[in-house]
């Protein structure tokens, strides 16, 4: 898979941008706040329906537009496909494939498929719960967009039922809610675990070809019991934890169970790895967990964009040497980094130089 072309009108710092792409390795050089992240972010808000930086849309339109757009030609194998985003602040966005409108963005949910490292990888391992419970939504999304529909639908009841909690709602009135809250949240949970079934292995191959001190292994951690790949059990359980704490649910106005409230538990050997490991232990785990999911996808029979966010400076020799390896796997990566210095001296590939919202072949 390749982006050949990509397009951005009043996306973040450009306000025209016209980048034509081929295969192979493409180096972005740029001091921070020069533009080169943007670059990155808009195939990654392609991929994910959302930006991997921030929660808002409204900082990715160009300060004084009303709306940004990102346009992008994407071949995977025999088939090109032009997908546009019109994102606005507010309001739902607008997409069209190949200059047909279509009902919703998530129409084009899985047609561009992308790995990213970043520095903010760490926060997988440092960050709250709720940075590891995105990590594995999105990339069951891209595994399967119809589970992104899920997701919305699952997020949508979750709202409700909090807002029905707060006014103190009765018990006739909550039940439908339950019902949503359970049956969306179990498939989630459902593809969750099996997620990380899948993942693991891939996981292990890819700690073991950085560090072999200790060995990684993923938990899934829920106050739900006896859950499973079988979403119809899970919706069973949820329903009954709902009915077990009802009472502090309505006292506290707020749901207390499904989904929202579950962990991605990251160990090495013995130890969860948040609050045990060190500096470069945790590096390796966060970046063992994409090169994981980069390996899953490609297992999926997909060969995703692989890219590289501004990491070579954090880490060491060895780990460096990992990810320029990965890059003769992928048919696209793209890299960015402040100084051309960082780069590995083996890493070869088309060069730009950012500034002030231009990109410049070099």
């Amino acid at each position: 898979m390749k982006i050949s072309h990509l397009s951005l009108q009043d996306f973040r710092s450009y306000k025209n941008l016209e980048l034509p792409l081929n295969e192979g390795t493409h180096i972005f050089i740029g001091e921070n706040g020069e533009g080169k992240t943007n670059i990155v972010e808009a195939i990654m808000y392609l991929a994910l329906l959302s930006s991997h930086r921030i929660s808002t849309d409204a900082p990715l339109i160009k300060l004084g537009a009303e709306r940004g757009y990102i346009r992008a030609k994407v071949s995977d194998q025999d088939r090109d496909t032009l997908i546009e985003l019109e994102i606005n602040n507010g309001k739902a966005n607008r997409a069209k494939v190949n200059q047909n409108p279509v009902r919703s963005q998530r129409a084009i949910s899985g047609i561009v498929k992308a790995i990213c490292f970043s520095p903010e990888d760490l926060d997988l391992v440092r960050g709250d719960p709720s940075e590891r419970r995105s990590f594995l939504d999105h990339l069951l999304i891209q595994r399967n967009p119809r589970l992104g529909g899920v997701i919305s639908d699952y997020e949508k009841a979750l709202k409700q039922r909090n807002t029905l909690l707060k006014a103190r709602a009765p018990e006739s009135t909550l039940a439908p809610w339950n019902e949503h809250l359970a049956n969306f949240g179990g498939e989630i949970i459902a593809a969750r675990l099996k997620l990380i079934r899948e993942l693991i292995p891939h996981l292990m191959n890819s700690y073991e070809n950085i560090s072999v001190k200790k060995q990684p292994s993923l938990e899934y951690k829920s106050n739900l019991d006896n859950l499973t790949e079988d979403k119809e059990d899970n919706k069973s359980e949820i329903l009954r934890k709902i009915e077990e704490v009802g009472f502090q649910e309505r006292e506290r106005g707020v749901s207390l169970v499904g989904p929202h409230r579950d962990d991605l538990l990251l160990n090495l050997g013995e130890h969860p790895v948040k609050g045990f490991a060190s500096h470069g232990e945790s590096w390796s785990i966060a970046l063992s967990l994409r090169l994981a999911s980069y390996q899953l996808l490609k297992s999926d029979g997909d060969n995703p964009i692989l890219i590289l966010d501004d990491v070579f400076s954090e880490l060491d020799e060895k780990r460096r040497e990992r990810l320029v390896a990965l890059t003769n796997t992928a048919e696209q990566t793209l890299i960015t980094v402040a100084v051309a210095n960082d780069l590995p001296s083996e890493l070869t590939g088309s060069r730009y130089q950012v500034a002030n919202g231009l990109v410049t072949a070099l």
